[in-house]
């Protein structure tokens, strides 16, 4: 589950992990009371306003209203209401999000933290994730923060180093200090780093984060080490013994059918294409999305009904699917081990009369347990639905239905 970066802090600040210190707004006169007290908090005299968006690249992104960047810097108290109004309301538009951009219903009003002092200010990157390979978790790491980490991968890949962590031990205090030391810290910055280090490897395991990413870690012109940004993403299997996280959750960030799909136990993804899918079983759901494409088509979602489609269950999918514009047809495919085949055909044709008169071609096939009299039932419906047995017969039947 994606949550907004004021949210990812708050979870990093309670692990003990020090961050760049903010307060959330949803107006500009909101935007003008955190920036005060703020100020009272942390005796900042300039303020940056950031979108709260789940998407990256904010500060290079545009607001296609007003022609705002994501992330902005207020120099006075008098200049915040003007900077979040050219935000708030808007859409804004990054590398991460699609053409239309996201809406911007919150800012957050952060202190700043490139402050003069002793020392020139530095960022670095850091993230903590899973390697699924090797089973590990690892800390990535970079002396070149505050830019795209895959650019620096791709230009510069000597300068991105990783620390693999033995889930059985966890984050040892040497791999800590190797990591400050790599990038190039001395003193008290180096100790600094350490304490970061250890703490947030904490948070991401005490909070069963699915990953952390944040960029930039600075090193403040007096040796602090902080986090100015966070991107939290947090593991959704394991929300329920996180309740309080759970409610961190942001349904307007998220594709609305989607939302909807899950509400009623479905299993759904959008995608770009022009082929809506219908299957029972993830692994099936797979299979059927590459059939699609070499048939010539591209599917237009993923969507696993599971195992114990009903007619109920059913006929929401087909609400879901008919919602895409792009929909030009819909392919079922069901595999009828738990489920009997003739009861998802019964839903087939129950939806398809409750639904009306749709516009888009269907092609079902069901193998399994009572196949033979869900092709029947289908067939002796009367309705514009295409029955085929064989799964090359409906990627053939794909094909030829797109071409019309």
């Amino acid at each position: 589950m994606n949550i907004h970066e004021y949210q990812g802090k708050s979870i990093l600040k309670s692990f003990g992990v020090a961050v760049q210190e903010g307060i959330v707004a949803d107006s500009p006169e909101g935007a003008t009371e955190a920036a005060k007290k703020l100020k009272e908090q942390t005796g900042t005299g300039w303020f940056v306003v950031k979108a709260q968006i789940h998407a990256g690249g904010r500060g290079k992104g545009k607001v296609t209203e007003t022609g705002s960047a994501g992330v902005v810097l207020a120099k006075s108290l008098e200049e915040v209401p003007e900077k979040a109004k050219a935000i708030l309301g808007g859409h804004l538009i990054t590398l991460q999000t699609s053409a239309t951009g996201k809406l911007v219903s919150k800012v957050l009003i952060a202190q700043d933290v490139y402050y003069p002092g002793d020392s020139k200010p530095k960022e670095f990157y850091m993230s903590v994730l899973l390697d699924r390979e090797k089973g590990k978790n690892v800390i990535i790491y970079s002396t070149e923060g505050g830019m795209a980490i895959e650019d620096v991968a791709h230009n510069t890949p000597e300068l991105i180093h990783k620390e693999e962590i033995d889930p059985t031990l966890g984050l040892q205090g040497f791999q800590a200090r190797k990591i400050a030391f790599n990038l190039g810290l001395e003193g008290k910055a180096n100790k600094e780093m350490t304490k970061f280090v250890s703490s947030l490897y904490k948070a991401y395991i005490g909070c069963d984060a699915a990953m952390f990413e944040i960029n930039p870690v600075l090193k403040t012109s007096d040796d602090k080490i902080i986090a100015v940004d966070a991107k939290v993403t947090l593991d959704g299997n394991a929300l329920d013994r996180h309740p309080d996280y759970a409610a961190m959750r942001d349904v307007t960030e998220e594709d609305p059918t989607e939302v909807e799909a899950k509400e009623h136990g479905l299993n759904y993804v959008k995608l770009d294409g022009n082929v809506g899918c219908m299957v029972n079983g993830a692994g099936l759901a797979m299979a059927t999305m590459d059939i699609i494409k070499l048939s010539g088509g591209e599917p237009a979602n993923f969507l696993d009904v599971g195992g114990t489609a009903n007619a109920e269950r059913v006929e929401k999918a087909f609400r879901i699917i008919l919602k895409d514009p792009n929909v030009k047809a819909i392919l079922v495919n069901i595999f009828g081990g738990i489920v009997r085949c003739d009861r998802v055909a019964q839903g087939i044709v129950d939806a398809y009369k409750n639904i009306g008169k749709v516009h888009v071609p269907i092609i079902v096939r069901l193998q399994g347990t009572n196949a033979q009299e869900a092709k029947k039932l289908i067939e002796d419906s009367g309705l514009e639905v295409h029955s085929v047995v064989l799964l090359q017969e409906a990627a053939d039947k794909v094909s030829e239905v797109l071409k019309k």
